[in-house]
């Protein structure tokens, strides 16, 4: 891969848990680089360090080591301030938990970030309805989170995602709460998502049906990625495995 082409360049990166005396390793000198307009699927067994690598490289969370790009830009050597901005405008994030406000229509909890950044109302409206529209909830946008459907709820998590055109959208188990059925409908939208519009999407799960239909596929275990899978192509990436 070449990182002309890379969206987000992680090096080295390290992330220690520190607990008084006791010390964890959550990730290990880890190296990822992600194109722009890939569909990656991380997978691994719990413990593994899955939403830790998420959280590292979308800067939530500090590293101990290591450098972080995404999008041309160092996450960690900005002040807290600069990252948080530099994530807003970037970055789409969608969490198990849904996060929607539940006192808020899915017009008003996807314009929400978008207002925060300083997006003019009608303008933040405007996109917002677009969104919920591409995602299919175009008849559904006046109504509260209580009164959608698990699978609605996450279309409006993944439209308020996007809403802000980022380039990159991280989703730590967006099907984790859903039954199989909604599931797959919510993984049909992300895939389409990215092949007709090239979103990049970094995607963490423990379903291995979600993980069989993302492109690539990276297996980590014990902080350590040990496999990375092209599962669009022919033959497949072999990492050094943990020892």
């Amino acid at each position: 891969m070449n990182t002309d082409s890379a969206l987000l360049v992680a090096t080295g990166v390290r992330k220690i848990y520190r607990t008084g005396s006791v010390e964890v390793t959550a990730l290990r000198d880890l190296d990822l680089r992600v194109r722009r307009g890939e569909l990656v699927g991380v997978m691994g067994p719990s413990g593994s360090g899955k939403t830790t690598l998420l959280n590292c490289l979308s800067g939530l969370d500090d590293i101990d080591g290591g450098r972080v790009e995404v999008d041309g830009h160092d996450l960690f050597a900005m002040s807290d301030a600069a990252r948080t901005e530099h994530r807003a405008h970037t970055m789409g994030f969608v969490f198990q938990a849904f996060n929607l406000i539940p006192v808020f229509s899915a017009v008003e909890n996807v314009e929400l970030p978008l207002l925060l950044v300083g997006t003019r109302p009608r303008s933040a409206r405007r996109r917002a309805l677009d969104m919920l529209d591409r995602v299919g909830l175009g008849h559904r946008v006046e109504h509260r989170p209580s009164e959608l459907s698990g699978g609605e709820q996450q279309r409006v998590t993944i439209a308020r995602a996007l809403a802000g055109r980022p380039a990159i959208v991280w989703a730590d188990e967006p099907t984790g709460n859903l039954d199989s059925s909604m599931a797959g409908q919510v993984m049909d939208l992300l895939c389409e998502l990215n092949e007709a519009e090239g979103q990049t999407i970094v995607l963490v799960t423990h379903d291995s049906a979600v993980g069989a239909r993302v492109p690539r596929l990276i297996r980590m275990r014990d902080g350590l990625l040990v496999d990375d899978i092209r599962q669009d192509a022919v033959g497949r990436v072999a990492l050094p495995t943990a020892p």
